[in-house]
């Protein structure tokens, strides 16, 4: 089975997925000739032609606005928002829109397009290419938001999403384009080719939206992450020698409380994982539900591993990232509770 990168993947599940269909067009800024600033369309155009694969001007708006109304006539837009830093301007657009659109209609039209942005920091972005507003989302109903954490998954996620008659929002996490990252930032960079997630199938698949993985089975604590958190999740808990249960998350909305729940039950401990600022972030989402439907099995409080509720910084980037240092202080405390 070929072994591919996260960029590898997601350009694959496009071409798998516009060789299929012919209503599905891709457009944003520089997607068309240029491939993306990181080279998830690479190709498109050449293959599909300036009809189905074209650059959109610098408007988020009137990316966002154009898709809705492809999507309204029958065709799948999937479009690339640069950086989800820029993603505010469509904001409107996406709330008042994409997502009302089926309610408002009384279910007579729907609004199958996918919004595709890389997201989170690590890649020395400073504060206007690092953001994680996943959140912002998740909170807005009739809106699917799914993040990978692998290729594999990254491909599947994606095809899905593009079959999924609703709008979904794919947030991808860059850090992570070209190989895990287990936190350590002064170490060298594994490359996606060692790790057994980067064999990818050819050709259709899905990964099923709302369903998540367990990728680390453990009787003591369990760990919900998304991202590239799920990777530093994974070395923080092996570093400290734990028998940790690490879950990841990969569809935030529609999200899979069932294994979250059969995990905490069994479990009894809890550690939530954001790379977002931490006031209103989705782990917190996640620690009021643990807390509704497991208290009686909780043998300690729920802890949460996030960001700081400041601007990303440049030069501080390790001292905001949640890296193994927080980790450890975090997976100490709901250890000892």
């Amino acid at each position: 089975m070929p072994t591919m990168n996260m960029i590898q993947a997601l350009n694959d599940a496009h071409k798998v997925m516009m060789r299929a269909d012919e209503d599905i067009v891709v457009f944003g800024e520089d997607i068309g000739y240029f491939g993306g600033v990181f080279r998830v369309t690479e190709g498109l155009q050449k293959e599909f032609g300036k009809t189905r694969a074209f650059d959109a001007p610098i408007s988020e708006g009137g990316i966002i606005a154009t898709a809705v109304g492809m999507a309204a006539y029958g065709i799948k837009p999937v479009v690339e928002i640069q950086f989800a830093d820029y993603i505010y301007p469509g904001y409107d657009q996406i709330v008042s829109e994409v997502a009302k659109m089926r309610y408002r209609t009384g279910g007579e039209w729907t609004m199958p397009m996918v919004i595709r942005s890389p997201y989170g920091g690590g890649i020395f972005g400073g504060q206007t290419h690092s953001q994680s507003p996943e959140s912002l989302f998740t909170h807005i109903a009739g809106l699917k938001v799914v993040i990978p954490s692998t290729p594999h998954d990254a491909k599947g996620l994606l095809i899905a999403a593009i079959e999924d008659p609703d709008p979904v929002i794919f947030f991808e996490p860059k850090r992570i384009y070209n190989g895990p990252f287990d936190g350590h930032h002064d170490k060298p960079v594994k490359p996606w080719s060692k790790h057994p997630a980067s064999e990818v199938p050819e050709g259709h698949y899905t990964v099923p939206l709302g369903k998540a993985a367990v990728v680390r089975e453990g009787a003591d604590l369990t760990v919900l992450a998304y991202g590239t958190m799920v990777h530093v999740a994974l070395a923080s808990v092996e570093e400290q020698g734990l028998d940790a249960e690490v879950i990841d998350l990969r569809t935030l909305v529609p999200l899979d409380i069932d294994t979250i729940e059969t995990s905490v039950k069994k479990t009894g401990r809890c550690l939530v994982v954001q790379e977002a600022p931490r006031t209103s972030g989705f782990a917190s989402e996640l620690v009021t539900l643990v807390q509704e439907r497991c208290f009686y099995h909780l043998e300690a409080p729920v802890e949460r591993v996030t960001g700081w509720d400041t601007p990303y910084p440049h030069s501080y980037e390790w001292a905001y990232f949640p890296g193994p240092k927080r980790f450890k202080r975090a997976l100490e405390k709901v250890m000892a509770d």
